[in-house]
């Protein structure tokens, strides 16, 4: 098992392995003593899986165990989902020092997140990710949220987990094109910060390293997020390939996949970094090289026009600038602030044939 502390203002540990949720509720007991309840968030597909392993360790830990189940899917990261979320909180009479559970994906874990971070003003959490982009991603570093009509997680918090247990047995049973989702978030570690994640890519089998992969992006994560817990710098790096693939996310109405439009949008800042010599060309055919090989997308339908009008309600925008980051070489990456006038240029270079 691999374990990686993360010292931010309320500290926790990430763990890395097999059969981790077999002791879910012996965690849960160590960390947090007064726990009589513990509140499981969990979607449709994941709860049939491993509601009833959890729930039985709960139940041997000698706690109390509710559970509430929503629709797969980004849609469910919604308004109206969140709200209904805190009202059953509220009727299953959770308590402040009680617990809720995020047993799934993304989508789970920033909802189960926001309500833990809202409800009665703060419960604690454990993240209990069984997806591959959740394990190195999401899980990790306390932001949490819901979207909006106009774009994508405008309204969320900063609140850090107790706990992180990823069970890489969950794994097993991810379908191949969400594992690849995944991938897509794993390339995007390598480009911020790793060469020798790069190389593990290409190699023969990830399979086979897939728990010091993940752990490797916790780590990287870890790293940022400890010098910059609020996303106001350096934080802002980890949004590599979000500002067009979040506004390729809107433009299809939330049907294509995380994975898939952080995957174009890395290829976009990629190429556009390549056409303004800050980048050799190198790294342009090892990114596309990668995401071949992994059969995500490397371009989209969606025109220059399109992506810029859609990009505007980015969060990393600042009044009339915006951040964006810019590959510049294998494993390096570098924020730069422009005119928000000048992004579309820039996304017209990065979409160009």
């Amino acid at each position: 098992m691999n374990s990686i502390e993360v010292n931010v203002n309320r500290p926790y540990e990430v763990q890395i392995g097999s059969g981790l949720l077999q002791d879910v509720g012996g965690h849960v007991r160590r960390l947090l003593p007064k726990v009589r309840t513990v509140a499981v968030v969990t979607d449709d597909t994941v709860g049939g899986l491993y509601l009833a392993t959890v729930a039985a360790s709960v139940a041997r830990a000698g706690m109390e165990f509710c559970s509430y189940s929503i629709a797969p899917g980004e849609a469910s990261k919604s308004g109206a989902e969140y709200l209904a979320l805190l009202h059953w909180l509220a009727e299953a009479e959770v308590t402040r020092t009680d617990c809720i559970l995020a047993l799934g994906g993304g989508v789970v874990g920033d909802l189960a997140g926001l309500a833990a971070a809202t409800y009665l003003r703060g419960v604690p959490y454990i993240q209990l990710p069984t997806t591959l982009l959740a394990m190195v991603d999401s899980s990790v570093g306390g932001k949490c949220g819901i979207d909006l009509p106009a774009g994508k997680n405008l309204a969320g918090a900063f609140y850090q987990p107790a706990l992180v247990l990823a069970d890489t047995d969950t794994l097993d049973t991810l379908p191949e094109a969400v594992f690849r989702e995944g991938l897509a978030e794993v390339i995007k570690y390598g480009m911020l910060g790793s060469a020798r994640l790069l190389d593990q890519l290409q190699g023969d089998d990830i399979m086979l390293e897939l728990p010091s992969v993940i752990a490797t992006c916790v780590a990287l994560k870890r790293d940022i997020v400890e010098q910059d817990e609020f996303d106001m710098g350096q934080r802002m790096l980890l949004n590599l390939g979000h500002t067009v693939g979040h506004a390729i996310e809107r433009l299809g109405d939330y049907t294509i996949p995380h994975g898939h439009a952080v995957a174009i949008g890395m290829a976009v800042d990629t190429r556009a970094a390549v056409r303004r010599g800050l980048c050799p060309a190198a790294c342009l055919y090892l990114l596309e090289s990668l995401l071949d090989r992994y059969q995500l997308p490397s371009r989209t339908a969606y025109g220059p026009e399109a992506l810029f009008e859609a990009a505007l309600h980015d969060k990393k925008r600042a009044g009339a600038e915006i951040t964006i980051v810019v590959p510049c070489g294998l494993g390096q990456s570098e924020l730069m602030t422009i005119p928000v006038a000048s992004l579309q240029a820039w996304i017209e270079l990065g979409v160009a044939t």
